[in-house]
């Protein structure tokens, strides 16, 4: 297993890598996370409107949604909400402000032309017709439950969802092995859906499947609008996301972990790790 130390030096590389791609690259990673997302979201709201009680059935789509943060570590792609973590390479002055931010935008229109595409494919595919139309309610009402929250409630439920998230992240590098990292993302991502934490990823499928569903089924859904949406739901918990992501857990990880941390230390880390490395070999 690796140690926080050696998580929070890799992390540092690995935010030089990502910077470093190109912008069709930072994209079409970002669409692919986006698919994963929305393939979770789907998953999760097809479990929970399989089940009577809302305590049970909410408990099961929480327990289902983890597939797609195994897709996105496991399969390659990009995701805004984990990427908030490069903060520490900006921190560290391996890369520039600009390049940290190019890398954010471009990783988050892909994200949401992926999680979008899905709920699209879906709608339209009339995959809500499941269960005599209770899957087309769960869909329309996931999407209402979320535009209903104030600005303050969405920006703060968008920051805990962020630190579970990127520690996910964080926890998936402590592994060597797919199973550990598969088990260690699991657990965050699960308890942030069962408290209703908001990743604002997830939060595009359930937006534009919700408002898509309400107008392909004529479900009533007042105040639910592409304005209300984006200004209500996404905008807060977007914001959210970076202050828990990168504010608390990049800033806070590397302070503890980076900062100030004599570089003797680190250099006697990776020596360690290439001897471990070799006796696995």
């Amino acid at each position: 297993m690796h140690s926080p130390l050696e998580i929070a030096r890799s992390y540092v590389e690995i935010g030089v890598h990502k910077v470093k791609l190109s912008a069709f690259k930072m994209l079409m990673l970002g669409v692919f996370a986006g698919i994963f997302i929305g393939f979770a979201g789907i998953a999760s709201n097809v479990g929970s409107s399989t089940v009577e009680n809302p305590a049970i059935a909410k408990l099961v789509g929480a327990c289902l949604f983890p597939a797609g943060m195994a897709m996105v570590l496991v399969a390659g792609s990009e995701l805004f909400t984990g990427n908030n973590l490069i903060i520490i390479a900006w921190l560290e002055k391996k890369i520039k402000l600009c390049e940290l931010l190019k890398n954010w935008f471009f990783v988050f229109v892909g994200n949401f032309i992926g999680a979008a595409l899905v709920a699209v494919l879906v709608v339209y595919g009339h995959t809500p017709d499941l269960f005599g139309g209770r899957l087309a309610e769960t869909m329309v009402n996931a999407a209402l439950n979320r535009v209903n929250l104030s600005f303050g409630e969405s920006f703060i439920r968008g920051i805990l969802c962020n630190i579970l998230v990127c520690i996910a992240v964080w926890g998936a590098f402590a592994s060597k092995q797919v199973p550990g990292k598969l088990m260690m993302s699991f657990w965050p991502v699960m308890a942030f859906v069962l408290c209703g934490f908001e990743h604002s990823i997830a939060d595009i499928y359930f937006g534009v499947a919700g408002i898509l569903t309400a107008g392909e089924y004529r479900i009533a859904a007042e105040g639910l609008t592409w304005g209300s949406f984006l200004v209500k739901n996404l905008l807060p918990v977007t914001l959210g996301n970076i202050v828990g992501g990168a504010g608390i857990v990049g800033v806070g990880y590397w302070a503890v972990y980076l900062r100030h941390t004599p570089l003797y230390v680190r250099t006697i880390e990776s020596e360690q790790e290439e001897i471990d490395m070799a006796e696995e070999y």
